[in-house]
């Protein structure tokens, strides 16, 4: 016979009433279906209170072991309405000089009364925006590169194809036109190096603000794939959201790429592959362009005399300290562990304080951020990437 969680003071009654009429402990705990010990309790409690004591009792605890008494709240609270501009730690100095004798609240604690009181005012974090960058005009072969993926079609066993094509801006030389299962990262990055390694390195690269060529919660919208490029020394253009026809040689050219080989679509990757290699042979050396004024744009592109390599590890000599971020992101100094960006990771940075415990973040020749002993992150500070990320200017 287990308790009645509709209506458990009848049940101690009840219990209770078999103890008083003389039954054993043992058995009318066993038809209640509950233990000696908690019968004992309830019978003592009925025993010395009488039948409140088998009411249900308040759970909340008798005393709290961090709760401020209200005096010192009360004189906290006093000491931020004195002086308005105050933090917790000069607060809490002030406490502990006006009663040096009592042990004084954690800096945090005092935060959390002010913040309780609504007298924190919070800084908002600022987040990035995808505004598009300046954009160049160029002649020169490897000035520019455009990378972009076609939209995605479905081929003939119902997988999904993704091609990543990557044009030459001034000779709109086809350099790859890769059919990818996905648009990860870590795809993007082998299609790429394989141009490299096979064209040279050119001295920027134009793409819109998708991924994986930027994300949306990274600093300045930076991501792992445009971290690599900056390290190579490539700069960045990105289009204005919206705005394909910002990058519009690369979208006429993915327009004639969709008609010649993906209607139809081909049965599979290998397939469609090779439609796309018959493609890119035709369109580079046999196709007259008529931009081009009726020439080929394989008669007029030539490989970037920047050769590919792995590059060095970033120099900081006038940082106080150099640190590799973490895989998740984060910058670790002793216990501390200071959020960053995982497009960074694995990436070494320098940290330099330049003003009173507030350290400046650069990631080789561009400042990040700050971030001071009491946050732990790092705060974008003024755009690093000036000429590249400021609103667009017309093409």
């Amino acid at each position: 016979m287990p308790w009645k969680e509709c209506d458990r003071m009848d049940e101690r009654v009840k219990f209770v009433a078999r103890l008083l009429d003389g039954e054993k402990m043992t058995a009318v705990c066993k038809d209640f279906g509950i233990s000696r010990k908690t019968g004992y309790k309830i019978f003592n409690r009925y025993k010395d209170v009488g039948l409140d004591g088998l009411k249900d009792r308040s759970r909340r605890p008798y005393r709290h072991a961090n709760r401020l008494p209200f005096q010192l709240e009360r004189t906290i609270l006093r000491i931020k309405k004195e002086y308005p501009h105050w933090g917790a730690p000069k607060v809490r100095e002030k406490l502990l000089r006006q009663y040096p004798s009592d042990k004084p609240p954690a800096k945090s604690t005092v935060h959390a009364v002010l913040d309780r009181h609504g007298l924190v005012k919070r800084r908002k974090r600022r987040r990035y925006k995808a505004r598009g960058t300046t954009l160049r005009d160029t002649n020169n072969p490897n000035a520019l590169w455009c990378a972009d993926y076609k939209g995605e079609f479905k081929l003939g066993n119902h997988q999904y194809c993704y091609p990543l094509t990557i044009t030459d801006y001034a000779t709109r030389y086809l350099l790859a036109c890769d059919g990818q299962a996905s648009t990860k990262a870590v795809y993007a990055f082998q299609v790429f190096e394989q141009t490299f390694k096979e064209y040279g390195v050119p001295a920027a690269i134009r793409t819109d603000n998708g991924v994986p060529f930027a994300s949306p919660n990274a600093f300045y919208g930076m991501s792992r794939l445009s971290v690599w490029w900056l390290r190579l020394g490539i700069e960045i253009e990105r289009i204005k959201p919206g705005h394909p026809e910002q990058n519009g040689r690369h979208e006429r050219m993915h327009l004639t790429l969709k008609k010649e080989t993906t209607k139809p679509a081909s049965y599979n990757f290998l397939q469609q592959q090779a439609r796309f290699d018959t493609f890119q042979e035709e369109y580079n050396h046999d196709r007259p362009h008529e931009a081009l004024s009726m020439k080929y744009p394989g008669e007029l592109y030539t490989a970037s005399p920047k050769v590919y390599e792995r590059p060095g590890e970033p120099d900081y000599p006038y940082h106080d300290r150099t640190l590799r971020v973490t895989r998740c992101g984060r910058l670790c100094i002793g216990k501390r562990k200071i959020n960053l960006s995982q497009a960074f990771s694995g990436q070494t940075v320098g940290i330099r304080e330049v003003s009173d415990k507030i350290w400046l973040v650069s990631f080789m020749d561009y400042d990040l951020g700050f971030f001071d002993e009491d946050e732990a992150r790092v705060e974008p500070g003024e755009n690093p990437f000036a000429t590249k990320v400021l609103p667009m200017s017309p093409v």
